[in-house]
């Protein structure tokens, strides 16, 4: 998550004001990559397109990440970005930035991938206004193991707060908010489901799956081809036989 007002958790009210039309800009980009490290941004991506999969016939949720959500109208200065995130009960529909006055729902999960200009914040401010937000259930996952021990941490919404949860005896952590559960294996992040204990497929996984069905698709095609190809040669010789 790029957390762009160090002192907007300190300064965020409850309510959201209203000021009427808005003309403020609130820019879609804040000059920061998506992630540091080649392993961070492929987290990042493999989980936003799992959880894209996921609900991939629901019209009423967002899967996101790395999309700057503005909190305050009038002020583009209270924004952040987590890396990923879920909200139920809007549209789906592509945004250019996540405006909460106007959704006016809050995302219920958010996924934040540690790295070493981020942990700090990740473990502190944005928690807390994560906390201040709404938000059901915040994750911080540090794929490198360098600066979160454990690599895999979870919280939980009790009253006003995020507190820590702790995983089973194998480390798996429930999500309940998603219906799913969180588990790493070599440092990668695996999203089950948990009732059925089905991984949701990673975007590698998915992009194989689709290579594989593509080139089923061009072997089809082909013996089709030939098979046309010998009943028009077939034709061909009764008709000087005949």
């Amino acid at each position: 998550m790029r957390w762009t007002d160090r002192g907007a958790a300190a300064e965020l009210t409850t309510g959201i004001p209203s000021l009427g039309r808005d003309e403020l800009e609130y820019p879609s980009r804040d000059g920061r990559p998506l992630g540091e490290t080649d392993t961070h941004r492929d987290e990042i991506i493999a989980a936003i397109e799992s959880l894209k999969g996921r609900y991939a016939d629901r019209d009423d949720v967002y899967v996101a990440g790395d999309l700057l959500l503005y909190y305050e109208q009038g002020n583009p200065k209270a924004r952040f970005a987590p890396d990923v995130f879920v909200v139920f009960g809007v549209p789906k529909r592509r945004r250019r930035v996540y405006k909460l006055w106007e959704e006016g729902v809050p995302p219920a999960f958010v996924l934040e991938v540690r790295s070493k200009g981020t942990w700090l914040e990740d473990a502190g401010n944005k928690k807390a206004l994560c906390a201040r937000l709404g938000v059901e259930e915040y994750f911080q996952f540090d794929p490198e193991a360098d600066y979160l021990d454990p690599p895999l941490q979870g919280f939980r919404r009790v009253g006003s707060e995020l507190r820590r949860i702790e995983p089973d005896e194998n480390g798996v952590f429930e999500c309940r908010t998603l219906g799913l559960t969180l588990r790493l294996e070599d440092l990668r992040l695996v999203l089950s489901d948990a009732q059925t204990g089905e991984r949701l497929l990673r975007y590698e996984d998915l992009e194989a799956a689709r290579r594989k069905a593509e080139a089923a698709r061009q072997d089809a095609d082909a013996r089709a081809r030939a098979a046309e190809d010998e009943l028009t040669r077939l034709r061909a010789e009764l008709a000087k036989r005949g």
